[in-house]
């Protein structure tokens, strides 16, 4: 595999979002000239505060369902509301992230000739059939659900990448991204790792939905991180979709009694319905990422990475400005 180490310029595209963040402050260790692009929906400035000054780092507001003219040699197109209270908040705007964006991105890499990363998501399998999910099925997703303007949204993103590498040859990298977390996550995103811990700390009820049986796979940021970085290293051969995320497998259950013990919250355990067309299983299959990937496996441990997370949220909580 080819090593990742000649300095480029290289746009990512939701920089100042939870993942685009730490994928910047990784890029600067390389060496690498960074231009972070973000509206600020859901992205903040405060992720990305420690890198003002920085003089390979550059801040930039911009809207990727707006054409953007920059000269770049890769592209690590982020930009999107992952979580459903920000996604469903404006769906319409949400699905013309994901496709106008997905356009204007791949538009830009094909005049400077770039290669470009798509950070595709899990949602993409919807309410899988197969379990684990490996990257060659097809998903099952509602296309009129209050979940489709992301769902669909990437997928069509996903279609849009595929098609411009076979009609313009371009170079593609795409990575489906299964849960992730880890610090500077959004306090009020409604993502179940963060919600539990912000509720746990607050001394509040914490929230499971439905029996609380449905599982889901918990990836932390560095490990997530890595695998980005070694995927846009790969080859021309290797244009992916590839699963990203850690194998192992929580009940929300089990990751609530979690959270209790690390924070030591006296929060008790209350039920709420189930959300339309949640998933009730969702793990990758990371066969193909292992092999392509130079061998990559997530290496942090639950515990190891909701301690570092709970840190997080407890100094932010701390803060005078925390709501």
């Amino acid at each position: 595999m080819r090593q990742y180490n000649a300095s480029k310029r290289i746009l990512v595209t939701g920089g100042a979002g939870f993942l685009g963040s730490h994928l910047c402050d990784r890029l600067l260790e390389q060496g690498h000239d960074v231009l972070c692009v973000d509206n600020f929906f859901t992205g903040t400035k405060r992720n990305v505060e420690h890198l003002h000054g920085h003089p390979r780092f550059e801040l930039m507001r911009h809207d990727v369902t707006f054409p953007l003219y920059v000269e770049v040699d890769e592209i690590f197109n982020l930009a999107c509301p992952a979580s459903p209270v920000h996604y469903q908040h404006d769906p319409v705007q949400t699905t013309k992230t994901s496709v106008h964006g997905a356009i204007n991105m791949l538009g830009l890499a094909k005049r400077v000739r770039a290669k470009i990363l798509q950070a595709s998501t899990s949602e993409v399998y919807g309410d899988p059939e197969i379990h684990p999910q490996v990257e060659q099925y097809w998903g099952r997703v509602n296309p009129i659900g209050i979940r489709s303007c992301y769902d669909e949204g990437k997928r069509c993103a996903e279609t849009l990448f595929f098609d411009y590498h076979r009609q313009h040859k371009l170079r593609i990298k795409v990575v489906r991204i299964f849960n992730t977390y880890g610090p500077r996550m959004h306090m009020n995103d409604g993502r179940v790792v963060s919600n539990f811990i912000v509720q746990a700390l607050r001394g509040q009820d914490i929230t499971i939905y439905g029996d609380g049986q449905q599982t889901r796979s918990f990836c932390y940021v560095d490990d997530l991180v890595e695998a980005m970085l070694r995927m846009m290293a790969t080859g021309d051969e290797v244009p992916g979709p590839i699963n990203i995320g850690n194998p192992g497998e929580f009940s929300m259950l089990d990751l609530a009694n979690k959270v209790i013990e690390l924070t030591g919250s006296k929060s008790k355990l209350v039920r709420m319905p189930l959300p339309a067309d949640d998933p009730k299983q969702r793990r990758p299959d990371i066969t193909v990422a292992q092999k392509e990937l130079g061998g990559w496996a997530p290496r942090t441990q639950l515990d190891e990475g909701l301690k570092k997370t709970i840190a997080y949220f407890d100094k932010l909580l701390s803060e005078p400005r925390a709501n």
